[in-house]
């Protein structure tokens, strides 16, 4: 039996191709890493992996809800499926994750880019997870233009004295 004879058994079957659901996976890691190098550059405490981990594992929750609207297990009457429920969930999981991100220190606030970072590569996750790699894909590019170069004129522009 070859490696595509064993993904095709009846227990491993999906609604979505298994080619599609790859492609989903690699898009949503691949655009998650493109985040996350960044914060790697920058030496910010999530980086490539953290991010490209953020974005697969959200593009998998989001597959994963996916296959359940289609599973037959779902037929009976009284199975009621909200799939908002599960994208609600992994932004909440992010969101949780990112806030590991934000440190206080010295009553100053470091992290807070990171973790925004960290929540829009869940969101690119969802989007490749749902088919939508184009709307993941411009985020990311968005993203990229203001964390690179707002970043670059916020770091030229001279900053208020706080002490006063």
């Amino acid at each position: 039996m070859t490696v595509f004879e064993f993904a095709d058994a009846a227990f491993l079957e999906t609604h979505l191709p298994k080619s599609q659901i790859a492609l989903r996976f690699i898009a949503a890691s691949v655009l998650g890493a493109l985040i996350g190098a960044e914060r790697e550059w920058r030496s910010r405490p999530a980086g490539l992996r953290t991010h490209t981990l953020t974005a697969l594992a959200s593009a998998v929750f989001t597959i994963v809800m996916l296959e359940i609207l289609h599973s037959d297990a779902l037929g009976m009457e009284h199975v009621q499926v909200d799939p908002i429920r599960i994208i609600e969930a992994v932004t909440a999981g992010v969101a949780f994750l990112a806030a590991g991100a934000i440190i206080q220190s010295r009553g100053q606030v470091h992290g807070l880019t990171t973790g925004a970072a960290m929540w829009l590569a869940g969101a690119v996750g969802v989007a490749c997870g749902l088919g939508y790699v184009s709307v993941g894909a411009m985020a990311t590019a968005i993203c990229l233009v203001v964390i690179i170069a707002l970043g670059f004129l916020q770091t030229k522009t001279p900053k208020p004295d706080r002490d006063r």
